[in-house]
């Protein structure tokens, strides 16, 4: 029987920003002999298909895909969670003969999946959801301020619209008195891993205009009846996957009361773009990366064939 080690000593990572056509690529170059783990904070919840952009049933019935649809949309879906269900999901496709493809746009998933978690304590759902209402009150730039008087270590490094690592870092502060920032955080790969890291990138105005393209696509295969759906099931602002990009623009308009198709998508529209170039940048900060064209089947194919020895 093979070790752990064994079954993380060859997989890959494929990433990139939103938009930037990590889906298209799958049923193209890993459609056999691989096993795809998705790494998306939001698909993971189940019934937000077309504002997650998840991978529709037809191609998830050429190419499958772990971790989609395990949680339900009030659930916290914590990054130790994912890193335990991503382990167990590469042991067993690996144990098939396969290679994992862990392939997404959440960076901090593909950071902690390769090196860790720090020890800071696990999650607390009743401390999260006290800061929850706390942000729901007195907003998240409010909650930014409050973590910059606390921990202005990590309120410098989590984006100012980053609510689940806002409020992540609150959450340690409340339990445990110390900064989320003092904790340590794991130096070299988990298992011994040395994946093949593969970046996929287009030009800026490129991704613009396909970003926006996509946010129209949403809206023709019936974004607001999806968001209805998930009004009829009790979903509020605060539920976790209501913070995905998507979700929360209707929630903001609603509290606006601007509620028009256009502006919704706009709003959407501009959130995908600075969001892709938070990806940009966060994922710039791995090592050994090789960035690609995601058009260019040959060269990724090329790379794939030589990290596997063929």
């Amino acid at each position: 029987m093979a070790t752990e080690t064994a079954y993380f000593s060859r997989i890959i990572f494929l990433f990139g920003p939103t938009g930037v056509g990590k889906t298209g690529l799958l049923p193209r170059l890993f459609r056999h002999g691989y096993g795809v783990i998705n790494a998306d904070s939001i698909q993971v919840y189940r019934h937000l298909d077309i504002g997650s952009a998840k991978p529709s049933r037809q191609l998830q019935s050429l190419v499958p895909h772990e971790l989609l649809d395990v949680a339900e949309p009030w659930e916290q879906f914590s990054v130790g969670t994912f890193v335990r269900m991503a382990d167990e999901a590469v042991i067993r496709i690996a144990s098939k003969g396969d290679i994992p493809v862990l392939t997404g746009g959440t960076a901090y998933y593909f950071k902690h999946f390769l090196h860790g978690l720090s020890e800071a304590p696990p999650a607390d759902s009743r401390i999260r959801n006290e800061i929850a209402g706390i942000k729901e009150e007195k907003g998240l730039a409010w909650c930014h301020q409050w973590l910059a008087e606390v921990d202005p270590v990590s309120a410098v490094r989590i984006h100012p619209s980053d609510t689940q690592r806002i409020l992540r870092a609150l959450e340690v502060w409340q339990s445990t008195g110390r900064p989320l920032s003092s904790f340590t955080v794991p130096d070299g790969p988990r298992h011994g891993m040395k994946p093949l890291i593969i970046g996929l990138e287009r030009e800026r105005d490129d991704l613009k205009e396909r970003i926006a393209q996509r946010v129209k696509a949403m809206f023709e295969e019936g974004l607001e009846d999806e968001m209805r759906r998930l009004l009829m099931m009790g979903a509020v602002s605060s539920w976790p996957s209501m913070q995905g990009i998507g979700y929360r623009e209707f929630f903001q308009a609603m509290r606006g009361g601007e509620m028009t198709h256009s502006g919704i998508a706009t709003q959407i529209a501009r959130n995908c773009h600075l969001y892709a170039k938070r990806q940009y940048t966060f994922f710039r900060s791995f090592a050994d990366v090789t960035w690609m064209h995601p058009d260019d089947d040959t060269g990724i194919k090329h790379l794939v064939d030589v990290y596997l020895g063929i």
